[in-house]
């Protein structure tokens, strides 16, 4: 067993670690979200028709995400270059974005895609890159 000194030595560098990350991570959120906003890039045209029809296709996407987590950032700017209207869900900030990507996807992990099949089962996809993929797969227009 350890010693109530070393223990007690132990937990005060956690809270020092912890407190010193939420620190950096206050300082930092303000100029992550500058840099997206003058890095976004500028939407891909298409006719009124196929938007329209991008815009009810994404009716049945939603993207759990932190606010300035790189990982959805760089998801978001995707978004952005296909000119897709995606619902996006804080589960930083919002407890009932957070249970239900806790209780739909299995684990508190952004960003994630929640994809309602014409079936209406969901699907739950992690990873950027993957993420990423299948919005190109799904709306990269064709090039000619």
């Amino acid at each position: 067993m350890a010693h109530p000194f070393y223990r007690s030595r132990t937990l005060s560098m956690r809270l020092i670690i912890r407190y010193f990350f939420r620190t950096l991570r206050l300082i930092l959120t303000p100029f992550m979200l500058i840099s997206e906003k003058i890095s976004t890039p500028e939407s891909i045209h298409r006719s009124p028709e196929e938007q329209a029809r991008v815009d009810r296709a994404c009716e049945n996407l939603a993207l759990y995400q932190f606010s300035a987590c790189p990982f959805c950032i760089k998801v978001r700017k995707e978004m952005a270059r296909l000119g897709l209207n995606i619902e996006t869900r804080d589960a930083q900030h919002d407890g009932t974005h957070r249970q239900a990507l806790a209780a739909g996807g299995g684990q508190i992990k952004v960003p994630c895609l929640l994809i309602r099949e014409d079936n209406n089962q969901e699907r739950w996809l992690y990873e950027s890159d993957d993420i990423k993929s299948w919005l190109q797969q799904q709306f990269e227009p064709a090039s000619g």
